[in-house]
């Protein structure tokens, strides 16, 4: 018997810039549930994009970063006859968005010596001009799944 389908809750718009992407990055940032953290470091990250590229509208060059640093494919671990081959496959938009996010996210946490949100800034300009370590992530899986291309047939 099939297992019922997991009914997911919708995030809704962030108040200030009116954007569900803005939204659920807040709840990838957040750590142990200090969501009013987690939106002072996004807004704050927002502002200073504004500042440094002097935009009107962060929100949009933070939706191309996304866009750029989001995959297309990626490679899953499938076993077939006692070997494990990587097999690559198309990534749902979801999952993409996930991705993109949480690459940026851990891409900015990796980098030490300054505020949160200076470093979150800047990886996001970066990946809008597509360069930076999230950009580097999503290249990587892109050649991996390139590389074990002969091993699609076994996608399920």
């Amino acid at each position: 018997m099939r297992r019922k389908i997991k009914k997911r809750k919708e995030v809704g718009k962030d108040s200030v810039h009116e954007s569900v992407k803005v939204a659920k990055f807040i709840n990838y940032v957040m750590q142990d549930g200090k969501k009013n953290t987690a939106r002072k470091v996004v807004y704050d990250t927002l502002e200073e994009i504004k500042t440094k590229e002097k935009t009107d509208k962060p929100a949009v060059l933070f939706e191309s970063a996304l866009d750029n640093v989001s995959p297309n494919m990626e490679v899953r671990s499938r076993r077939v006859g006692g070997a494990n081959y990587q097999v690559p496959r198309e990534v749902r938009p979801e999952r993409r968005l996930l991705l993109s996010m949480r690459w940026i996210i851990g891409a900015a946490q990796s980098k030490k010596g300054s505020p949160m949100y200076k470093r979150l800034a800047e990886e996001l300009i970066l990946a809008s001009k597509n360069e930076g370590e999230a950009i580097k992530k999503k290249e990587n899986m892109h050649k991996m799944a390139e590389s074990n291309k002969a091993f699609a047939h076994f996608a399920w």
